[in-house]
């Protein structure tokens, strides 16, 4: 996978939200994969519980699981990455991600679209609240 870049303006939003988005983790989730979606809409394919729809349902309790799983690990991933240069998820994890990502046809450009959609999440989610 290639190297994704957070700016020092992206890592310190990253970084000083993160306690913000705790607070409502289900809330920004949603928001978080939702971005995803709008930046590439084709990813809806990807997701068995979204195929069928022609928009994002978000009562659906399987895109709710699988949005805070994502984002959780996502906000987690980028600030460790920064602070350690590595992230601390175990070995076994990661190659049952890297295999299950693999078979759902996710690509490098696919990394950008995460790293955009958790930027504009900050941004427009809780921009006022950080200094």
């Amino acid at each position: 996978m290639g190297e994704i870049v957070f700016t020092d303006k992206q890592e310190a939003l990253v970084k000083e939200s993160w306690e913000i988005l705790k607070k409502d983790i289900p809330k920004y989730s949603l928001h978080f994969f939702s971005q995803i979606l709008e930046i590439a809409p084709p990813a809806k394919d990807m997701f068995s519980f979204l195929r069928d729809t022609d928009e994002v349902p978000h009562n659906n309790p399987k895109l709710k699981a699988h949005a805070v799983k994502v984002f959780k690990m996502t906000c987690e991933t980028a600030i460790q990455l920064r602070e350690k240069g590595k992230v601390a998820v175990p070995d076994t994890t990661l190659q049952y991600l890297g295999s299950v990502h693999l078979k759902s046809g996710v690509l490098d450009p696919h990394f950008e679209v995460v790293k955009e959609a958790l930027v504009r999440t900050l941004k427009r989610r809780i921009g006022g609240e950080i200094q």
